[in-house]
């Protein structure tokens, strides 16, 4: 059927091209006349005809032909050809020559080429007509268009995939997923190869596409995220408005169905259970439930919270962001003697509740949780809890100040014992009865000097020391009066000689280290020892103080200067107590206006201070004395250091030098010539191997002569240094046995001197010579350095002779 559609469609292409063809013919029919008239040419005006060169319209061809013979596509042809050859047609321009060919007699014009439209639409070329002998132009070149004639083989392409869309679950049929277009590569404006319209071949179930637009809608309204959140459809683009014979192309579209809120959360399970210790502190987590919710993203989160009162009261519940979990910990200390088991209404429900869907159903569950509480074996627990206990201050030793009750909270109910952390009772002011619980005093009170004991009592199971509890408890001593009131100070007071009866000279106040609870109230008076004082009287102010004034006219210091005068003060009790204290009274001089002047003692001086100029020139003298003391100070360290470093410094530099030549032999103070003569034996040298002058040798000769003779070192033929060879030796010997000592890599030259100079010896040290008779004339012959040197013993050896002489 395909062959046969495909024959069908060459047929109606070539009935076209023969109707073009009869239409280009017709159009394309010849004058006569030799060449082309041109416009206002007089031919034209009187033949009164009109004269054409050119004869052809625009030429189409249609593409993608497949026959075996070039396609015929039009003909040109001139006025002027009388059909004799004698004019050759050729053309230029696009695809003459290669795709286009001319007949240059018939100008006849064919393709060779199979042509695609969507590749390039129409050619652009140009025709000449010339001569076939002279070859020059009989026609005015001119332009013609070669057009591709359009024919359906290109189909829709969908250029923008892949395609993803996504639309809300629940939503209404009809509502828009997403466009999608299809382009076509043939001509729109030919026919209706480029007319497009788009169909559903896979998911027409749930979606539908509009034909002309390629709009996407929802064909159903109950689409649901939790049974299939994403479709597949395929959609189909047609040419030829879906005619048959129409190419077609297709796409697939992803749809991602999204999710709203449109499922309550909900429990797994109806009734949780959990188990906890009843010595669990407060805050602690006994477990976790979390409901299930199908949404997802923040559809799924949720609060949970306790719907009975009582388990608002002893348990809180907090949700765990992360994970939308119920935590449940404990709010209120639990107990297992008064409640063993506790149940919790937990509920459950969405944070954003989306008012579309609230006919579905309430968004929210509850859950039963059950918390078993497990035993544990608890301390002792004080009761009641009071923590105050008061003792008068006068208990004896032993008194009861109270009882602390404790009992094991657990059902076995062990015996309770009872003790004091020494640790807050150090001096054991208090003991406890480690049965009863009674709390006695240990030592006597004094509110004194501590009104208040704070002590822990201790209460442990009398099987299990381990398990103990500690209370904190406050004793307060409460006063007695026992101690008598005593005056504010020492009081002494001043009187003037003049002074009138009735003047004031001293207000007394006193002291109670006592705290009655209805207040102090003190009395004042006069001791029974002062009944014959008739200077002075005591008044009682009822305020807790007296004032003391004169009872005669005027004093004079010079029979009495002191008066004492002893008053008594008693307290309200009960027991009253009382004490007496003395106030003194001094005589003064005073001047007109009653100021005191001067009284007789020393110790009472009012107006003996120096004034402000005084005191800072007393202090400018004593700074002055201070630094010249210090100045002192340092200029004797100064010079005492200055002393100290000259000394170092001559024990540091003691060096002699010495630039003249000694004394020689002759000079035995200076040095010991014995230890320089220790090393050789001189008795032994005889005395003419010395040698000297003439006359030398003789056992007579002059020592004074011998101390100025030149000496000359003459090698003794018996020395023997064998000793030092064999010391040396027997010391390596003794460094290579010794395996203690380090392998101390050391290389030591041992060297002896030689033969003996050929210039003789100048030394004196070694002089050994006896005889001072010599010619030091050779001297002069070693040179410049050496004539000083002969000169001088030259000249002492003219001095020696004369002085023999």
């Amino acid at each position: 059927m395909a062959k046969g559609l495909q024959g069908f469609l060459w047929t109606m292409l070539l009935l076209f091209c023969a109707i073009q063809e009869l239409g280009s013919w017709a159009m394309h029919t010849a004058v006569e006349g030799p060449g082309l008239g041109e416009p206002g040419d007089p031919a034209l005006l009187a033949g009164g005809r009109v004269k054409r060169g050119w004869v052809w319209n625009q030429f189409f061809v249609v593409e993608e032909y497949t026959g075996t013979e070039p396609l015929y596509v039009g003909k040109i042809h001139s006025d002027s050809d009388e059909g004799d050859g004698s004019i050759k047609y050729t053309i230029s321009g696009e695809g003459a020559g290669t795709i286009f060919l001319i007949d240059e007699i018939t100008g006849d014009i064919h393709a060779t080429e199979r042509l695609d439209r969507e590749q390039k639409t129409f050619y652009t070329l140009r025709a000449q007509a010339r001569d076939r002998q002279t070859d020059q132009l009989l026609e005015p070149e001119s332009e013609f268009i070669i057009k591709v004639q359009d024919i359906n083989d290109s189909e829709p392409r969908f250029l923008e995939g892949p395609y993803i869309g996504s639309v809300a679950e629940l939503s209404p049929i009809g509502t828009s997923v997403m466009q999608v277009m299809a382009s076509d590569a043939d001509d729109p404006t030919y026919g209706s190869s480029a007319r497009v319209v788009y169909s559903v071949l896979e998911g027409e179930q749930h979606f539908t596409v509009d034909s002309k637009t390629g709009v996407i809608r929802t064909a159903v309204a109950d689409l649901d995220r939790e049974t299939q959140d994403r479709y597949e459809v395929v959609i189909r683009a047609t040419d030829m408005a879906g005619q048959l014979g129409g190419l077609s192309g297709s796409t697939t579209v992803t749809i991602v169905v999204t999710d709203v809120n449109d499922n309550p959360p909900r429990f797994p399970q109806k009734m949780y259970q959990f188990s906890i210790v009843e010595t669990a502190p407060v805050g602690t987590a006994i477990g976790r439930v979390k409901a299930e919710d199908s949404d997802v993203g923040e559809n799924t989160d949720m609060t949970y919270q306790v719907k009975d009162e009582e388990g608002v009261e002893m348990f809180k519940v907090t949700t765990d962001s992360n994970t939308q979990e119920a935590v449940i910990t404990v709010q209120k200390p639990l107990d297992y003697e008064s409640k063993k088991v506790h149940t919790v209404v937990v509920e459950a429900l969405n944070k954003f509740v989306d008012p579309r869907f609230v006919d579905l159903g309430t968004f929210r569950d509850q859950t039963i949780v059950r918390v078993s509480v497990l035993d544990v074996d608890e301390p002792p627990e004080f009761r009641p809890p009071s923590n105050l206990m008061e003792v008068q201050e006068d208990a004896h030793v032993g008194s009861v100040v109270g009882v602390v009750t404790a009992l094991d909270p657990d059902t076995a109910n062990h015996p309770v014992r009872y003790a004091i952390d020494r640790s807050t009772d150090a001096e054991r002011i208090f003991d406890i009865d480690a049965k009863t619980g009674a709390i006695v005093t240990g030592k006597v009170l004094d509110r004194e000097t501590a009104g208040w004991h704070n002590i822990t009592v201790l209460a442990m199971e009398a099987d299990n020391h381990s398990q103990v509890s500690r209370a904190s408890l406050r004793i307060r001593i409460l006063d007695v009066n026992d101690n008598p009131p005593e005056l504010a100070t020492p009081y002494e007071a001043a009187v003037c000689e003049d002074a009138k009866p009735g003047q004031l000279i001293q207000t007394i106040s006193v002291v109670d280290r006592d705290e009655p609870q209805s207040g102090h109230r003190f009395y004042f008076t006069l001791a029974p020892e002062a009944t014959n004082n008739h200077h002075f009287s005591l008044l009682d102010i009822q305020d807790n103080t007296a004032a003391v004034h004169t009872q005669r006219v005027g004093f004079n210091r010079q029979e009495q200067d002191v008066y004492l005068l002893p008053i008594l003060v008693v307290d309200s009790g009960p027991p009253a107590l009382s004490s007496t204290g003395t106030l003194t009274i001094r005589v003064c001089g005073c001047d007109s206006n009653g100021a005191i002047q001067s009284c007789n003692s020393t110790a009472y001086v009012v107006s003996a201070t120096l004034s402000p100029g005084a005191l800072i020139a007393l202090l400018v003298c004593v700074l002055i004395l201070v630094v010249l003391v210090l100045l002192i100070l340092t200029l004797k360290r100064h010079h005492k250091s200055h002393l100290t470093s000259e000394d170092d410094e001559d024990m540091r530099d003691n060096v002699i030098k010495y630039n003249d030549e000694g004394g020689g032999e002759q000079d035995t103070e200076a040095y010991d010539m014995s230890a320089l003569r220790s090393l050789y034996d001189f008795s032994e040298i005889k005395p003419g191997d010395g040698g000297g002058g003439p006359g030398e040798g003789g056992p007579g000769r002059n020592p004074a002569s011998e101390l100025h003779a030149l000496p000359q070192w003459v090698q003794s033929p018996d020395l023997d240094f064998s000793v030092f060879r064999d010391y040396i030796c027997r010391k390596v010997e003794q460094a290579d046995e010794d395996l203690s000592v380090p392998p101390y890599d050391s290389f030591q030259t041992y060297a002896f001197e030689g033969s003996d100079s050929p210039v003789p010896s100048l030394s004196s040290i070694n002089t050994w010579s006896s005889g001072s008779e010599q010619d030091f004339s050779y001297l002069g012959g070693w040179g410049p350095r050496f004539r000083q040197l002969a000169a001088l013993y030259a000249g002492r050896r003219g001095e020696e002779d004369s002085e023999e002489s």
